[in-house]
């Protein structure tokens, strides 16, 4: 049977000279906002999140948006105008206001999934008497060294495994210089290998579209006519805003938060290698961070142990 939810709204919401597509979802209004930034960019979750952490609904308010250009919130006179981070940033703040006047409180707990770890930390910077505590799933913070290191599991695996046609392909696009390859078909080319060597989810092999796509279309969050949505606005996002994403050096531009911190990290992350990110955490001033270690996990604990990540966000992080 449907679980039926006491707060369960789809809004339309007017921010920062955009549309953005909310979803919210919770069992009591006085309990603690949570909000999740999606990876990508343009790669929304909110059919993942919704139901792998519904049980956490009893003790928060589960909210998720799809930013400027991707998924729900996808239009093409948006995909016609640049983007740059300092506009994405302002849709992410513009959120946690609305969201803070809606319950009427003074601050919230924040997510971010991969790429929107990297959104989250810089929202930590901008607003931090805003934020409750952070939590990182896939925490980026060195863009070049995670795109090396990313493409030399890739070609580790293809050699181990004697893929021909990978090892081709690879040599074809070349290793990424400063992080960045020669386009993102070729980026495409590495992230759809890494997802079948198992780098994405643990154990499994993959690709980009039984992984993606297919879970789109079994979900009741999005539609047939939101596929092309989804793929236009994913690829709309990378263009406008990688550059700015492989920038990215938290050890010298986020040394220090003043929230809670709490990494919740896949041990065979190889999509963002948990190495570069404990690097910064490990360095990181803040007045209290955890360091947990998901051993069953990749790129998502949020969804690879979906219960013991809800346990993490009730035992350490609420209240924190």
């Amino acid at each position: 049977m449907k679980r039926r939810y006491p707060i369960d709204e789809h809004l339309k919401l007017s921010l920062n000279g955009t549309t953005l597509d909310f979803r919210i979802r919770g069992t009591n209004e006085q309990n603690p906002v949570l909000l999740f930034l999606h990876g990508g960019p343009g790669v929304c979750d909110r059919h993942f999140v919704l139901e792998d952490q519904a049980p956490l609904t009893d003790v928060f308010t589960l909210a998720c948006f799809d930013q400027r250009g991707s998924g729900k919130s996808y239009t093409r006179e948006q995909a016609a105008r640049h983007m740059d981070m300092e506009t994405v940033l302002g849709d992410a703040v513009a959120a946690v206001d609305w969201l803070l006047a809606r319950f009427r409180q003074e601050k919230l707990y924040l997510v971010g999934h991969s790429y929107g770890s990297y959104l989250g930390v810089l929202l930590c910077q901008r607003i931090p008497e805003k934020i409750a505590a952070y939590t990182g799933v896939g925490q980026l913070a060195d863009g070049a060294e995670n795109e090396r290191i990313s493409y030399e599991f890739v070609l580790d695996e293809a050699e181990k495994r004697g893929d021909r046609k990978a090892l081709k392909d690879l040599a074809r696009i070349g290793t990424p210089k400063n992080g960045y390859y020669a386009s993102l078909d070729d980026l495409m080319v590495q992230r759809n290998l890494m997802t079948k060597y198992g780098g994405a989810a643990h154990g499994k092999k993959e690709s980009l579209i039984t992984s993606m796509v297919l879970p789109i279309l079994r979900s009741p969050e999005y539609t047939l006519l939101d596929i092309a949505r989804y793929a236009n606005g994913a690829f709309y996002n990378l263009r406008e805003l990688w550059k700015p994403v492989i920038g990215c050096d938290f050890i010298e531009s986020a040394a220090k938060l003043s929230m809670p911190v709490f990494i919740t990290q896949g041990r065979h992350d190889r999509n963002t290698p948990p190495e570069l990110a404990k690097r910064w955490f490990d360095a990181l001033d803040a007045p209290k961070k955890e360091w947990v270690w998901f051993e069953e996990s990749a790129h998502s604990p949020i969804r690879e142990e979906a219960d013991r990540w809800n346990e993490v966000l009730r035992a350490r992080v609420l209240g924190a």
